[in-house]
């Protein structure tokens, strides 16, 4: 994925905006984890011990230099020891992350080691996974259980044993990815396994899914930006954070487009961190074809025959979010007949069988005649509409949806509405 700009950034910065947008996530609380950076000096950055997550400012962080020396107003993190100790077992690291998120955490004490194999991209990201025994917090033993098992270099993540995990990058932003990644597939895999059975990918599967992303995309040269252009940059970008905030992207995944004229339209870029997307960085289609110097995203072709198709969809939402993706994962129907405001906005999901998106771009952009949403099993949900705001609204309702029926099978048997109810729906708001 393409980075934050770290060139420009300290240390400082990085960490403060990194424990930030963790904290912000639910993925550590106000005491736990923490976050260092080794520069091209061999000072190692780290978050202090005992000051709040929540309102960390970039005075707040330390650096423990190369010769022991620390300079900072307050003490380094409990946990440097194993920094340390990784940083000197695994030289090609700049970057760990350590926290307590609930998903991680989960695995971390039933002892196992997650699967990432459930959609496509995960396995790439997160590599394989290590795991350490148990160490006391902050002490030289658990440095040792844990640098011994960055000592495989297969690993960049390794699960701490009744605790949580460490994950490191060659840059903090790659730390991250990783971080973010590996706890949407913790829970995922929790959340599927209360409505059913956890279905992986076969590896021929997601290589075939990486194979068949489109390389030669042409390219047009006369690129024009008029206002009505960028404010639906803007508004782009605005709904892609949006979502980030919202747990509905990931930085590693997320696809927005908005039609523009005819059948042209905006679309996110390829590669390009989700949390971070600029407007500049959005790609214009025109005719098929993208603006030169930009690769779109690997679902240019689909969005495209979408609007071809569909003269009423003007935009489009292709994401991952957590319970949505436990439908997808567990191959379980999502069944909206819960409350009226959810079956109104989105009517019946259909689901599609894995690899239907790269392989039946036509049958996927006829079936959006009569629906809106779409589950594309160990892959993604589609969501459209007039609007891009509204496709965000649909996207929540449908998010929410699929979280009270997660929630709903650990109570009992699901007891949607029945046809009458769904009639006296379609009458009363005029659903056609």
């Amino acid at each position: 994925m393409k980075q934050l700009d770290v060139r420009f950034m300290h240390p400082v910065e990085q960490i403060n905006v990194i424990i930030g947008r963790i904290y912000r996530s639910g993925m550590t609380t106000t005491s736990g984890g923490n976050i260092s950076i080794r520069d091209e000096n061999g000072d190692i950055w780290i978050t202090p011990s005992g000051i709040d997550k929540g309102s960390l400012t970039e005075k707040d962080i330390i650096c423990m230099k190369k010769d022991g020396t620390k300079i900072g107003a307050h003490k380094p993190s409990s946990e440097f020891p194993f920094h340390k100790a990784i940083y000197e077992a695994r030289p090609e690291l700049s970057a760990l992350i350590h926290a307590h998120p609930p998903g991680l955490v989960a695995f971390s004490i039933t002892r196992e080691v997650p699967q990432t194999n459930i959609v496509p991209q995960a396995r790439s990201i997160c590599g394989e996974i290590g795991y350490a025994p148990y160490g006391c917090p902050g002490s030289e033993d658990l440095g040792k259980k844990i640098a011994e098992q960055f000592r495989n270099p297969k690993f960049k993540a390794v699960i701490m044993e009744n605790h949580g995990l460490v994950l490191g990058g060659t840059d903090l932003m790659d730390a991250y990815e990783r971080f973010e990644t590996l706890e949407f597939c913790c829970r995922t895999i929790i959340n599927a396994a209360k409505l059913g059975k956890i279905n992986t990918l076969t590896a021929p599967e997601m290589d075939n899914y990486v194979n068949i992303i489109p390389t030669n995309i042409q390219h047009f040269m006369d690129v024009h930006h008029p206002s009505d252009e960028r404010a639906l940059r803007t508004e782009i970008v605005r709904i892609i954070r949006r979502a980030c905030n919202q747990g509905l992207m990931i930085s590693t995944y997320g696809t927005a487009s908005v039609r523009w004229k005819n059948n042209d339209f905006l679309i996110t870029p390829r590669d390009v961190v989700r949390w971070d997307i600029q407007p500049e960085e959005i790609v214009q289609i025109k005719d098929g074809m993208a603006e030169a110097g930009k690769v779109p995203s690997r679902s240019v072709a689909l969005h495209h025959r979408i609007y071809q198709l569909n003269p009423h969809i003007n935009s489009i939402i292709t994401t991952q979010s957590v319970n949505l993706m436990a439908h997808a994962v567990s191959h379980t129907k999502f069944d909206v007949r819960t409350i009226p405001e959810s079956w109104i906005f989105l009517q019946d999901v259909p689901s599609l069988t894995f690899g239907k998106l790269q392989n039946n771009i036509d049958e996927v952009a006829e079936l959006l005649q009569k629906t809106r949403a779409i589950i594309v099993e160990n892959d993604c949900v589609l969501v459209t509409g007039d609007k891009l705001l509204n496709t965000f609204d649909y996207l929540e309702v449908a998010e929410f949806s699929a979280n009270s029926l997660v929630m709903a099978s650990s109570i009992g048997t699901l007891k949607p509405m029945g046809d009458s109810e769904i009639e006296e729906l379609r009458v009363a708001f005029n659903v056609k």
